[in-house]
């Protein structure tokens, strides 16, 4: 005990681990997090020219990283916008032709059956897209332009489809709830284990399904100096927690307890529990795995 009175100066307080003891540390003002503890990032990029197209080139993750309200709302208004825009078509084909005025003659044949209107031209293209296919309305033969657009239609659906659905069901399928199942330990300690000084916190998986491959890592991010005089407002320093033992491999059957050894290695290693009080650091702890029901990679 004398050896850590000396390293860690007469402010270090030691923990007995045999029985329950607490003590009281002093009150930090709240302030704003790097990571938020549901894994978001407090980031907002500024400064940077072309933003807006380099988000647009990318669109599909674009659409893929926005909120569900967002995605809903761009999932109706495209569907919509698309459907009212090929029934006009259709209705102005009907219009050019005439057909609008010839709608119950049964003698004269024209491009879309029983097509009179634009609600009846909408109508047609929803079972048309859709593949409804009611039979009261239908394509002659003698509309070359309506079998064009047809084909156009088709073509055009497909896309849409394709991109919109895959967009939801990426969105739907995404692991980010896996992280609900998932608990931390409320604070972390320092405490001995082993005859060594080490810091330490729990993770817990709720669900009787395993994750293969989980893997554990932890960054400390705190402003810093260089010796040149360059300051690092966030810094990133790893934290070793058994990444040569393989300690940080993770099989989460029952609640495992996640140790750092505070040696000359480690950058917690010079400071006292005074200082560690005072210090303005955040640590960021990252589990990646596969989760075995879907067998998709999560990161939290």
């Amino acid at each position: 005990m004398a050896a850590l009175r000396r390293k860690f100066g007469e402010d270090y307080q030691v923990v007995n681990t045999n029985r329950a003891t607490a003590f009281s540390a002093p009150v930090k003002k709240k302030r704003q997090r790097f990571v938020d503890k549901n894994g978001r990032c407090n980031v907002q990029h500024g400064n940077l020219g072309g933003e807006t197209s380099r988000y647009l080139s990318d669109l599909f993750t674009t659409l893929v990283d926005l909120k569900w309200r967002w995605n809903l709302l761009i999932f109706i208004l495209t569907y919509t916008i698309a459907w009212l825009v090929m029934a006009s078509m259709w209705w102005i084909i009907a219009y050019i032709r005439g057909d609008l005025n010839h709608g119950h003659d049964s003698s004269y044949t024209p491009c879309v059956a029983n097509v009179y209107n634009f609600p009846s031209a909408f109508l047609f293209f929803i079972e048309t897209e859709a593949t409804i296919g009611y039979g009261y309305r239908y394509i002659t033969e003698k509309c070359p332009e309506g079998i064009i657009l047809f084909l156009f239609q088709s073509l055009l659906g497909s896309i849409v489809d394709a991109f919109l659905i895959g967009c939801m069901f990426i969105k739907m399928s995404q692991p980010k709830k896996r992280a609900e199942t998932l608990m931390f330990s409320q604070d972390a300690v320092i405490s001995q284990r082993d005859g060594k000084l080490c810091l330490m916190f729990r993770v817990g998986n709720l669900r009787n399904s395993h994750m293969v491959s989980a893997q554990i890592r932890c960054k400390l991010i705190k402003s810093r100096q260089t010796p040149e005089g360059e300051f690092l407002p966030l810094d990133q320093c790893e934290l070793d927690v058994g990444f040569g033992t393989g300690a940080d491999q993770l099989f989460l059957v029952s609640p495992l307890t996640i140790c750092h050894e505070i040696n000359p290695k480690s950058p917690f290693f010079d400071l006292s529990q005074r200082s560690l009080m005072n210090e303005q650091f955040e640590i960021v702890v990252i589990l990646e795995g596969i989760v075995e029901t879907t067998g998709e990679g999560f990161f939290l």
